[in-house]
């Protein structure tokens, strides 16, 4: 399955072109992503996130956390593997394609970011991920590679790049990746995504029912199933942000984070290219 990033001249992002996957495709050639889970009674975003992988074309997705932790899961999750966590972090193999470390997390869980950022694997980094570097922001930023993304709201930002002024958003994502040397999405009404080589993008597609917890966290898992299928960085980030947009236009009041898994098949459906049966009157 292949992922074509589509933007107009003025930077915004438009619907991306979807091909589906060659005929002897299988779960491997689609890519293996991987989910740090939080700990137990906090299963549910890294759940969210695993289950946003799997269903926008990731061939295998395991979550990884602690013992107690996998149970919560276990009762939920039944296409998605899950793996317990070591100090040799082994579970990593070559077949691993991306990964999302940060929702539900914890306070505690820099070390395991720093770990997950040396399996080299592009990576994404949110909610926890990021503010667990709060005091000491240099210390992420020397750990991360230019095919890692982060994805702070306005707070998680403010958290670790203090001195950057949010007035002019652009020239905010812009600093900040350039700082980071990673790409960088800013959440919000409009998302903004910069790349360490100047690249800069917005998304306007979007809706206000995406207001609503956990939102953020199937977001992540879209962009680590299409950095696991082998999207690049940026367009992953702003491919995934158009399609979770849309999942906010398509459903409308009463939407739930856990509700939105279910309405991706569709919006997937809506980016087929002609050849594959798109549907022209799809939104744009």
């Amino acid at each position: 399955m292949g992922f074509t990033l589509n933007s107009s001249a003025d930077g915004t992002i438009l619907r991306p072109t979807l091909i589906p996957p060659p005929s002897d495709a299988h779960k491997y050639s689609r890519g293996h992503a991987m989910v740090w889970s939080g700990p137990a009674l906090h299963t549910g975003a890294s759940r969210l996130s695993a289950q946003a992988a799997l269903a926008v074309g990731a061939g295998l997705v395991t979550i990884v956390g602690e013992r107690a932790a996998l149970a919560e899961h276990a009762a939920h999750a039944t296409a998605i593997m899950l793996r317990e966590a070591n100090p040799a972090f082994d579970f990593v193999d070559d077949r691993v394609s991306a990964f999302a470390i940060g929702p539900g997390a914890g306070a505690g869980s820099q070390q395991a970011v720093l770990k997950v950022l040396g399996c080299d694997v592009p990576t994404v980094l949110d909610a926890d991920a990021l503010t667990t570097f709060e005091k000491h922001p240099e210390f992420l930023f020397n750990a991360v590679a230019s095919t890692d993304v982060m994805t702070p709201h306005l707070g998680e930002f403010q958290r670790i790049f203090p001195d950057i002024k949010l007035e002019d958003r652009q020239k905010a994502v812009s600093r900040a990746t350039e700082r980071a040397q990673c790409v960088v999405l800013l959440k919000g009404a409009e998302t903004c995504i910069a790349a360490p080589d100047g690249r800069y993008l917005v998304n306007h597609h979007a809706s206000p029912w995406l207001a609503t917890a956990g939102s953020g966290d199937v977001l992540t898992g879209l962009i680590c199933g299409l950095l696991a299928q082998g999207v690049p960085s940026f367009d992953a980030a702003a491919i995934a942000t158009w399609l979770h947009g849309d999942i906010g236009v398509r459903a409308g009041p009463g939407l739930t984070a856990d509700s939105m898994i279910g309405h991706i098949p569709l919006v997937l459906r809506g980016c087929l290219n002609d050849a594959w049966g798109h549907v022209s009157g799809s939104r744009t």
